[in-house]
């Protein structure tokens, strides 16, 4: 049987601890995954000391015992418009240096080595300790992803005190104005927007795309939130856009680190860009209104399917959740069913989530107590305890759902009381 050689790289060979976990470790916070950059070695060196190669497009090998990912140092020269039109060059030739000058943010652009000295070129730690995020150098335009990354680690590290560098702000603005982010993948887009919306603060994201005039490329549905007012008696906080982001980040703090959730907190008001100017600012059928746009996002961004269905469901019901105290107990029974909530009872908690989150995302109304939510919740558990074996005996057909339906009803009813 064949046993990897053990890792043993030439003497020349350096290897350093890079990106993510240099900058986490700066910032006080937990160790996600290291990342190492080999100088010095070839290919060739690499397999021979037993590492695995695993990438496609550029030389990124496992360790043979640890697993951690160590790529050859390489530079990167833009050949075609949009984010994979890069030519890769690594061989042992290629610095320390040149590899950390393509990187993205200069917090991202620090190495570590073997006795723990850093090599920071672009002084990423001090920038660290001032909270900046900036550019690297010119580089930064050829990417478009950058500008959707550079609103993403805002909305992970805004709650530390972060802001872009007005210099980066600006090349965004410049990117954005060339129509630079057309050319991202649907992939990508999701990609990044989920990662926000698992962060801390998803409204970060949005609002850093919208100060680089970027988020009506990239998500137009939401843009057309900013500047449609709502009735200030229920939203303090009057702009739609702005009740959006509130919403978002009560989602993350209610749901920590789910973008299911989080997703549908962002398009749950979507149908309010679409009121009649005459109407404003009350916005009458806008949770009818509202599922054509998410749908169309969906589609356009290539969303799981499980993603677009809690979206639709929590748009169309929200206003119902909100007074689920004042239904009949038929009523709270359909829109249960609705939501097929007997065969995906888990929806049913995500729809209460969602629903909370849109109540408690309004300024100053954070701490407000939300009964509806457990109110829903209850209503769901005792009809769900309803057993069709227990009410169908003697019956076939319709007669059994149609017993089945007026059992569940009854229990509503009992735990309503």
């Amino acid at each position: 049987m064949h046993h990897p050689r053990m890792a043993t790289l030439p003497d020349n060979a350096k290897v350093y601890l890079v990106g993510g976990a240099v900058r986490d470790a700066l910032l006080g916070l937990p160790a996600g995954d290291n990342d190492h950059v080999v100088v010095g070695a070839s290919v060739r060196q690499m397999l021979d000391a037993g590492y695995r190669q695993v990438g496609r497009d550029f030389p990124v090998f496992l360790h043979p015992r640890s697993g951690e990912e160590y790529a050859l140092a390489r530079t990167e020269r833009k050949s075609a418009r949009g984010h994979a039109g890069f030519v890769v060059h690594a061989d042992p030739s290629v610095t320390l240096d040149e590899d950390l000058r393509r990187r993205d943010f200069t917090i991202n652009a620090i190495a570590r080595d073997a006795d723990g000295n850093l090599v920071d070129p672009f002084d990423g730690a001090r920038d660290i300790e001032h909270r900046v995020l900036r550019h690297v150098g010119e580089a930064f335009v050829e990417d478009p992803l950058r500008v959707l990354r550079a609103a993403r680690f805002m909305a992970r590290f805004a709650s530390l005190g972060f802001t872009v560098a007005p210099e980066t702000l600006a090349l965004m603005r410049t990117m954005a104005a060339d129509g630079e982010l057309a050319e991202l993948t649907p992939e990508r887009v999701w990609q990044e927007l989920a990662r926000a919306l698992r962060s801390a603060t998803p409204s970060a994201f949005l609002r850093t795309l919208r100060d680089a005039d970027a988020l009506r490329a990239v998500l137009p549905e939401v843009d057309a939130l900013y500047g449609v007012p709502q009735r200030a008696e229920f939203h303090p906080e009057v702009d739609t856009g702005v009740h959006t982001e509130l919403v978002c980040d009560m989602a993350a703090r209610l749901a920590p680190g789910d973008d299911l959730i989080g997703f549908a907190a962002l398009v749950h008001d979507l149908g309010k860009a679409l009121t009649p100017a005459d109407v404003l600012p009350k916005h009458l059928l806008h949770e009818q209104r509202g599922i054509a746009p998410i749908v169309a996002l969906c589609e356009r961004l290539k969303l799981p399917a499980e993603h677009r269905d809690l979206a639709v469901l929590c748009c169309r019901e929200h206003l119902n959740v909100h007074r689920i105290e004042e239904l009949k107990a038929a009523t709270a029974h359909e829109l249960i069913a609705r939501c097929d909530g007997f065969r995906k009872p888990k929806r049913i908690d995500q729809l209460a989530t969602v629903c909370e989150s849109d109540k408690r995302g309004r300024a100053g109304l954070s701490e407000a107590p939300y009964t509806q939510a457990d109110s829903l919740r209850r209503l769901h558990a005792a009809a769900c305890a309803v057993r069709s074996a227990d009410i169908a005996q003697g019956l076939s057909g319709p007669a059994v759902g149609e017993a089945l339906r007026k059992a569940r009803i009854a229990a509503i009813a009992v735990a309503r009381s």
